[in-house]
């Protein structure tokens, strides 16, 4: 009983604004004109929330690598948040990903998030550019040798699907933050255990930087299998339960209503275990999103001074 109240008593401090997490968003480019009025209305929607920063993805192969640098521009100005540029090692050169790095912090651009980056369509596996950075660890170290840039990493909670184990999944991480990362960002997951389970292993292997656990509201339960099967990130079966026979546009609303639950219970816990930032795979929209974070405490400020 008295680890209940204590536990209640600290979700009232948070929801009264008090000990409210860092928080982070994830757009990606979007390739239709509806899709870029909703975004820019996303990005105005959590604008307010005083985010640490936001970022914008590359596709597969750096396939919409003009788009992310338009959409980076666009954030910026849209919300006046840091905003974070993905950067992967396939496709380019060490001198074209070098030139791309010195041209961002010039133009103002000062934190990158670090990746390998996914296999170009229609091939069968990642396979380094002759003559660019072969991983995301010698990525970040060159980097380094660009500017001082703030660089985030990737992390696996249950390993990358192509590591050889997990110690060695492990041992990547760490070259890539001892590279010079400030910090992992995790794929996501919907199981607590799996991430503290995962942060220990990290402590235990000498990791001593931040690592932010992703979080992703649940819009498309078919869409999410598919790319979970992609990404090794496990889709437990009392979430395809809890979303069964909601598939049709009638049931958004529901849909959305058990999304912004399931995240708020997720961080929550988190939160409840020392965890204070979050990174928000937002799927270009605000409505979750900006629930679980009001759940958390992280408000306007005309909501916190309601409040």
């Amino acid at each position: 009983m008295g680890q209940t109240i204590g536990r209640q008593a600290t979700r009232n401090d948070r929801s009264a604004g008090a000990g409210a997490p860092r928080v982070s968003f994830e757009f990606f480019p979007p390739k239709t004109d509806d899709g870029a009025v909703r975004l820019e209305q996303t990005v105005r929607a959590l604008a307010d929330l005083a985010p640490a920063y936001m970022t914008v993805t590359y596709g597969a192969g750096g396939s919409t690598q003009s788009l992310t640098r338009q959409w980076v521009d666009r954030v910026r100005g849209l919300s006046g948040a840091p905003v974070a540029h993905h950067l992967t090692c396939v496709g380019a050169s060490r001198e074209e990903v070098d030139a791309l790095a010195a041209d961002l912090w010039a133009d103002g651009v000062q934190h990158i998030v670090a990746l390998r980056g996914d296999p170009p369509q229609g091939t069968d596996r990642y396979r380094p550019h002759p003559d660019g950075y072969p991983f995301a660890a010698d990525l970040v170290a060159g980097l380094r040798d660009v500017a001082d840039f703030e660089i985030s990493v990737g992390a696996y909670p249950e390993v990358h699907p192509e590591a050889a184990s997990a110690a060695a999944d492990m041992d990547n991480l760490k070259r890539k933050l001892d590279a010079g990362a400030a910090r992992a960002i995790t794929q996501y997951f919907f199981d607590v255990e799996t991430f503290l389970r995962f942060r220990d292993r990290a402590h235990a292997a000498g990791i001593d930087k931040e690592i932010t656990p992703g979080v992703i509201p649940v819009g498309n339960l078919k869409s999410l299998i598919r790319f979970s099967q992609a990404c090794g990130a496990t889709v437990p079966r009392w979430l395809t339960d809890m979303f069964d026979g909601l598939d049709g546009p009638e049931h958004e609303e529901t849909r959305a209503m058990l999304a912004a639950s399931v995240a708020i219970d997720q961080c929550m816990r988190l939160s409840d275990e020392g965890v204070d930032s979050f990174h928000f795979y937002t799927l270009n929209r605000a409505e979750v999103t900006r629930a679980v974070c009001h759940a958390l405490g992280v408000r306007a400020p005309a909501e916190s001074a309601a409040a």
